[in-house]
C-alpha cells in the first residue's frame, strides 16, 4: 500500500534532530551525577527507566498534539516559528552548558524526573516531534516519525547504559566537544524551520 510506504527522507530529518535534542553522550555526565548513589545494576535500571518515560510522554504528544493543536486554533506555521525558536534555546544550552548539578534532583526516583522528563521528554523535543507529525501526510510517513524517535531513544539507552565506560574513554572535554557540535547542528535545523514558516506566512498569509 502506497500510505504505508515509510519515507528515508523524513526519517533522517526527525533521526538527526531528536539525537541532536537528546543528546545524549552530553547527557552522561548529568546521568551519572544524579545516580552517584546507586549501584550498578540499579544505575541500568534507571536508565531504562529513563528511556521509557521519556517515550511515553513524547509520543503521546506525537499521537495527540495535532488534535489538541487544531482545536486551540495553532497553524502549522506557528508551531513551525515557536518550535524552530525554542530548538534554539536547547541549543544554546549545548554550545553554552551551564551547569547541570544546580539542576539536579536527588529526590525520588530520578529516572521519572529528572531523568525520563524534562531531561530527555523537555520541551524541545516535544516541540520537535510534534512539528514532524504534521509534516507526515501518510501513515507511511508517521511511522518513520515514531521510528526515528524510538531508534534515536535506543542510542540514548545505550549511553546511559554504558556511561561509565563513555565518561572514562572520551573525559569531560570530549563529552563537552561532541555536544557543542550537536548544538550547531540543532542550531542549524532551528532556523532552518523558522525559516520555512516565515516564509510560508509570506506567501499565504497568517
Amino acid at each position: 500500500m502506497h500510505g504505508l510506504n515509510l519515507s528515508t527522507d523524513l526519517f533522517f530529518k526527525s533521526f538527526v534532530t531528536m539525537l541532536a535534542i537528546f543528546d545524549p553522550l552530553g547527557g552522561v555526565p548529568v546521568f551519572l551525577a544524579l545516580t552517584a548513589d546507586l549501584a550498578e545494576r540499579q544505575r541500568k535500571r534507571a536508565a531504562l527507566q529513563a528511556v521509557g518515560v521519556a517515550a511515553a510522554v513524547v509520543i503521546l504528544f506525537a499521537l495527540f498534539g495535532q488534535p489538541i493543536l487544531k482545536a486551540l486554533g495553532i497553524s502549522v506555521e506557528a508551531l513551525q516559528v515557536a518550535g524552530g525558536l525554542l530548538l534554539v534555546l536547547v541549543a544554546l544550552e549545548l554550545l553554552r552548558p551551564e551547569g547541570e548539578e544546580s539542576r539536579l534532583v536527588s529526590r525520588g526516583n530520578v529516572a521519572l524526573v529528572p531523568l525520563g522528563t524534562p531531561l530527555l521528554a523537555g520541551p524541545g523535543a516535544i516541540a520537535a516531534t510534534m512539528l514532524y507529525m504534521r509534516r507526515a501526510a501518510t501513515l507511511g510517513g508517521t511511522l518513520s516519525v515514531i521510528a526515528a524517535l524510538l531508534v534515536a531513544l535506543l542510542v540514548v539507552g545505550i549511553a546511559l547504559r554504558y556511561s561509565s565506560g563513555i565518561a572514562r574513554v572520551l573525559k569531560e572535554d570530549g563529552i563537552d566537544l561532541i555536544s557543542r557540535v550537536m548544538g550547531l547542528l540543532l542550531t542549524a535545523i532551528a532556523v532552518q524551520l523558522v525559516a520555512a514558516g516565515i516564509a510560508s506566512w509570506i506567501h499565504h498569509g497568517i
